[in-house]
């Protein structure tokens, strides 16, 4: 695969990410365990009260996040609607 195949088909998966609905109150709470609201690997490396390695968060570097993260937040909002 080149990297234009490459760039189409995860452009194509974002875009089905993008166009999921949420209708289910079970989907919707699925949803919100697997998908962390905040990076889970932002990590800080200490020895005593000394930080010894920072390990930036990477979760931009996923070229998935920005739609999982819209498709958690689709999910907290029905939640939100049917649950009040």
């Amino acid at each position: 695969m080149n990297n234009s195949t490459v760039f189409v088909l995860f452009r194509e998966l974002q875009k089905q990410l993008e166009s999921i609905e949420i209708n289910s109150l079970v989907i919707a709470r699925l949803l919100c365990k697997i998908i962390p609201n905040n990076c889970p690997f932002e990590r800080k490396i200490q020895f005593g009260n000394h930080t010894i390695i920072s390990i930036p968060p990477l979760c931009k570097l996923n070229p998935f996040y920005d739609q999982l993260i819209a498709l958690r937040f689709k999910s907290s909002v029905y939640l939100m609607e049917k649950c009040h």
